[in-house]
């Protein structure tokens, strides 16, 4: 039945009147198309317009806390704040204190790094529960820095009092090894802080989303078997280098073995009894957290009593234990980065950026979302950018969000980010009074702090057979991530897994199959016939879905499971037929002939005689590039060929403008810009069309 002419809007009654072979169309709208010039023109104004409106608004964007300062209900607030400020700052001084260790810098610096942050956070910080201050990751990743720049340097290991008088340093020629190891910190910190403020600029707090949980999680398990194994050698008492490169964990491991003999026994004997005495504790802790008001500081008990015991009992001088030695008291003036070693630690500060800023912003939106409120993800690349720019003037090294200090604050009653001032507070009360009292405190018990935090990212392992039950995929990016992380280089690991991650959503359109579709009775529903029973497939019509964009990827995918689906592959038949008639032009004996062409032909009838329209469902497409377009565009011409008409039925917006700019639609050709809404449609239109032998009219 042809269709003479179809207007640009049908309404419902008019569908009705003229029959089923007429599908109901929508009335597009006409969008103006709006030159890029005032499109660029209306943006740079709007961002770059000066008025007292647009500056206080500015302002209170960049400085978060102008806004809520001013409705701060003191009288609700101030109590729960003040608790959890004050129990996270306990907790914080022993760790500022172990986590100093991790990266390679003296414990003073862990101090100032803990109340820098906190006071910063607290102006620029969206979030009103997240503890920002020292990750035992990053740690990681700045002393590994931090280390290697000390060998390139020609400072020894573990050797403190080592001068060079050729090292370029802002403050003076000479410089031994602790100023020359927060040197190299605090710049590393410092180019970290300004890319995550030049990805603010630049609006990019979308990246995040790239992260996804179980690469984040992996990434964090597996540096923290790189932090358990960096620990072993302070829990033993061993005067080892950091095992620098590739495969660190592996030689780190086989080094301890070799020196084993050398295990320094008053070491050794104090982490069994810290460690005997933090686990179950901080058991207890986390089993009690609901009964507690607040969780009990037992770490800072432990560091209390093993300070007293190292310095009456002298374990230095009579055991040879490693302790942390002069802690001063005060602010050292400001000192401004190593200019110079920007161009080794560049690559090595974007990667510290990356994960800093992804774990601050997953553990923001987390507790926003527990909460009920909102967090800008690009003030919070503002927020921890100037809170590595600016302590990095102040001999800090890198801060993020952490997950555990995080939880106290809000199990004690955080309501706002003044916890953060009453935690610095607390840390400069330790600054300028308490600090030097650490002197004999032994670095092992600093390492079972550290150790013992490391407890929820090492749980996950138990976690691995429920991740695969649920997600395999997700699971398997857990395990490459963590393997890579750990094995590998921490670095590397973060990097393959965000390539493991794209592979895999990669590989899902890769992998996506034609479905042949059956209706539900009269029902506008249509799906999966091997998925579901008693559906109906339709007479000379065969309606299929492909569940994924069509793209440069997977067409070639596209086109061949369509082909394998429909039991027809147009280019095989093509070349059958082509055969056929060489055979026939070459045979001289006219029954021979025949004989033939009936069997290829009987061959072909049999399997497709009651194929004459096919309808694609385009619903799950999301989009079209030039590739897709063209791999429809041979679809519907192969099939055109061995008359089989062509339509395609749901397809958005997109598609429609794609399949239009990329020549698809051709009336000279027989394909018409008719557009099916439903499948009940097309499948009606389709069988209100004369079934062809050779060329037809194909609509779509």
């Amino acid at each position: 039945m042809p269709i003479e002419e179809v207007c640009d809007s049908v309404s419902a009654e008019d569908d009705a009147k003229k029959g089923p072979d007429v599908p109901f169309l929508l009335e597009e709208r006409v969008k103006e198309k709006v030159p890029w010039k005032e499109v660029l023109k209306k943006k740079v104004g709007k961002k770059c317009s000066c008025s007292s409106a647009r500056v206080k608004a500015l302002l209170i964007d960049s400085i978060p806390i102008i806004k809520w300062l001013p409705r701060y209900q003191f009288k609700d607030w101030i109590i729960g704040d003040a608790m959890s400020g004050l129990i996270v700052g306990i907790l914080l001084v022993p760790q500022s204190i172990a986590y100093s260790l991790l990266a390679e810098q003296d414990p003073i610096y862990g101090l100032y790094t803990s109340f820098f942050a906190s006071i910063i956070y607290t102006l620029l910080g969206t979030s009103r529960h997240i503890s920002v201050g020292i990750f035992g990751v990053l740690c990681l990743l700045v002393g590994q820095v931090v280390d290697r720049e000390l060998t390139l340097a020609g400072y020894p290991s573990d050797t403190n009092q080592t001068t060079l008088g050729n090292v370029d340093n802002s403050t003076g020629p000479i410089c031994d090894r602790s100023c020359y190891a927060i040197m190299v910190a605090a710049t590393l910190t410092f180019t970290a802080g300004v890319y995550q403020v030049l990805m603010g600029l630049l609006q990019v707090g979308f990246v995040s989303v790239y992260l996804s949980d179980s690469l984040l999680s992996g990434f964090a398990t597996g540096a923290s078997l790189t932090i358990l194994t960096s620990q072993i050698k302070y829990l033993l008492g061993l005067h080892l280098p950091r095992v620098q490169g590739w495969g660190s964990l592996i030689k780190t491991w086989i080094s301890l073995f070799k020196n084993l003999g050398h295990t320094n026994l008053c070491d050794l004997i104090t982490s069994v009894l810290c460690l005997l005495v933090l686990v179950p504790t901080k058991e207890l802790n986390d089993r009690f957290k609901a009964k507690l008001k607040a969780p009990i500081p037992f770490e800072l008990f432990v560091v209390i009593a093993a300070t007293l015991a190292s310095h009456f009992g002298q374990f230095e001088e009579t055991y040879g234990s490693n302790v942390a030695g002069n802690i001063p008291t005060g602010f050292m003036p400001p000192q401004l980065p190593n200019w110079s070693l920007i161009p080794n630690i560049a690559v090595d500060a974007f990667s510290i950026a990356i994960v800093g800023f992804a774990i601050t912003v997953s553990l923001s939106e987390m507790f926003a979302k527990k909460h009920g409120y909102m967090v800008d993800p690009n003030q919070e690349m503002y927020a921890i950018g100037f809170c590595n720019i600016i302590p990095s003037f102040f001999r800090c090294f890198t801060t993020s969000a952490a997950l555990t200090k995080t939880l106290v604050k809000e199990s004690t009653g955080c309501q706002t980010q003044i916890s953060g001032l009453v935690t610095a507070l607390a840390l400069l009360l330790v600054l300028l009074v308490i600090a030097p009292a650490f002197y004999s405190l032994q670095k092992c018990v600093l390492a079972v702090i550290i150790v013992v935090n490391l407890r929820g990212a090492l749980r996950k392992f138990g976690d691995i057979p429920q991740m695969w039950r649920v997600n395999r995929l997700d699971a398997i990016i857990w395990l490459i991530t963590m393997a890579t992380s750990a094995l590998v280089n921490t670095e590397l690991g973060l990097l393959v897994g965000v390539l493991v991650s794209a592979f895999c959503v990669l590989g899902r359109t890769q992998s996506a199959q034609v479905h042949q579709l059956g209706q539900a009775g009269d029902r506008e529903l249509f799906e999966d016939l091997a998925s579901y029973k008693g559906l109906q497939s339709q007479a000379e019509v065969a309606v299929f879905r492909y569940e994924a964009p069509i793209y440069y990827a997977n067409q070639a995918l596209f086109k061949k499971s369509l082909y394998r689906n429909v039991g027809l592959d147009p280019l095989k038949e093509k070349a059958r037929r082509r055969k056929l008639d060489k055979q026939r032009n070459q045979k001289q004996e006219g029954e021979d002939q025949k004989q033939e062409m009936d069997v290829s032909t009987n061959v072909y009838l049999l399997q497709h005689n009651s194929l004459h329209k096919l309808v694609i469902d385009c619903s799950p497409v999301l989009f079209l590039d030039t590739a897709g377009v063209n791999a429809l565009k041979e679809v519907c011409k192969d099939y055109k060929e061995l008359g089989v008409n062509v339509l395609l039925a749901r397809c958005n917006t997109s598609v429609i403008d794609s399949l239009r700019r990329g020549g698809y639609y051709d009336p000279k050709k027989g394909i018409k810009d008719i557009q099916f809404h439903t499948l009940s449609d097309a499948v009606s239109y389709a069988k209100s069309l004369k079934s062809q032998n050779g060329d037809c009219d194909t609509v779509v």
